[in-house]
């Protein structure tokens, strides 16, 4: 029997040790192109463009309009720390951007807030991705560094491009607000997919399927909820902070649209926690369906041979080697012992059959 081959597993943290705090060191493996672009805009004005340069994203620091600049391509340390210096973020704040394994968080530094989150989607073949998103916000902009190009805000990209809703008469942080609330409303994605794959796995099990691969959609399903739990939960607390949070940035008016995102987190988490118990439960369902199929077989086993038991007994009576057995010499002995034994095997199956055991 073959070996199994240990599972490559990567040592991204092992980049860090040792190093002097606020040193950038990228700890992911996607090398992407750096790509820049900005949206600024006012209530009645607006302008996209995609920035050549990370020094032209210098200009919008002190603008009267809102700009949301997006950086692509968390491997290219020089320009992040370029434009973290720009903009006066603090070095550790520059080393949690380039860590993508940081846990999600939020910081308040008083002249801006950094945050941390993790957009998390499924692809085609439904397997999860999960990319670090930060987040800085100031007075009249928001910074956000993604590790690649595509991500979850195509649609208030589309909101800021036709002015729909709020997001063009309000400040930066509504427009902070707006890209949680579409990270958030990715999660339900996430969910209604996971709902659907347990529900899968349930109805397999209910049909009686044992299949090996059970196992392993089920072990799957298990990491999935795992990684799930770790990216999301952490976001009570700190859309909790931002509620409680005295920093002039955040309008008053603008917290009770975080209040909603927190409610959205509450009820997502909720059906984590729910969704979590029904994984663990599929694993004994698959046990239970494995006991109740071997105590079928045993139990068709043990009927067939509690059956042959009287019928081995007669057999055997009759198999010994004795001359003064009277029934041996009789003409129709042989016909009669057939008969008799038929009439044995039919009466314990009519007898089973009434005690429900068949």
């Amino acid at each position: 029997m073959s070996k199994r081959k240990p599972k490559k597993r990567t040592q991204n943290y092992k980049k860090q040790i040792g190093q002097v705090p606020g040193t950038l060191i990228y700890t992911g493996n996607k090398n992407s192109d750096l790509f820049i672009d900005a949206f600024d805009y006012t209530e009645n004005y607006f302008k996209e463009q995609e920035l050549e340069t990370v020094e032209h994203a210098f200009e919008f620091k002190s603008t009267e309009s809102t700009t949301w600049i997006n950086i692509n391509g968390l491997n290219h340390i020089e320009e992040i720390e370029k434009i973290g210096n720009h903009y006066n973020l603090h070095p550790l704040v520059l080393e949690d951007i380039v860590n993508t394994g940081q846990r999600p968080k939020l910081d308040d530094h008083g002249d801006y807030i950094f945050m941390v989150l993790k957009m998390m989607y499924y692809d085609k073949d439904e397997n999860i991705v999960s990319e670090q998103v930060s987040f800085v916000l100031g007075s009249n902009y928001v910074l956000s560094f993604q590790e690649a190009e595509g991500d979850v805000f195509d649609s208030l990209r589309e909101r800021i491009r036709q002015s729909k809703g709020r997001i063009r008469s309000l400040g930066s942080d509504y427009l902070l607000y707006a890209l949680i609330d579409s990270v958030a409303d990715h999660y339900y994605a996430i969910i209604e997919t996971m709902g659907n794959k347990i529900e899968d796995l349930e109805d397999s099990l209910f049909e009686g399927q044992t299949k090996e691969e059970i196992t392993t959609d089920i072990q799957s399903l298990k990491r999935e909820i795992l990684k799930i739990r770790r990216s999301i939960f952490p976001l009570r607390e700190i859309i909790n902070r931002i509620d409680k949070s005295e920093n002039k940035l955040i309008d008053e008016k603008t917290l009770h649209y975080f209040d909603d995102v927190y409610d959205h987190i509450v009820q997502i988490t909720d059906t984590i926690d729910i969704y979590r118990e029904m994984t663990w439960g599929l694993m004994d369902m698959y046990m239970t369906t494995i006991s109740n199929r071997m105590n079928e077989v045993m139990k068709v086993l043990t009927i067939i041979a509690t059956i042959f038991i009287p019928l081995t007994f007669i057999a055997g009576i009759y198999g010994m080697n004795f001359d003064n057995i009277p029934e041996l010499h009789y003409k129709y002995s042989y016909h009669i012992l057939w008969l008799v034994m038929i009439i044995v095997f039919i009466g314990m199956l009519y007898y089973f059959k009434r005690k429900k055991w068949l």
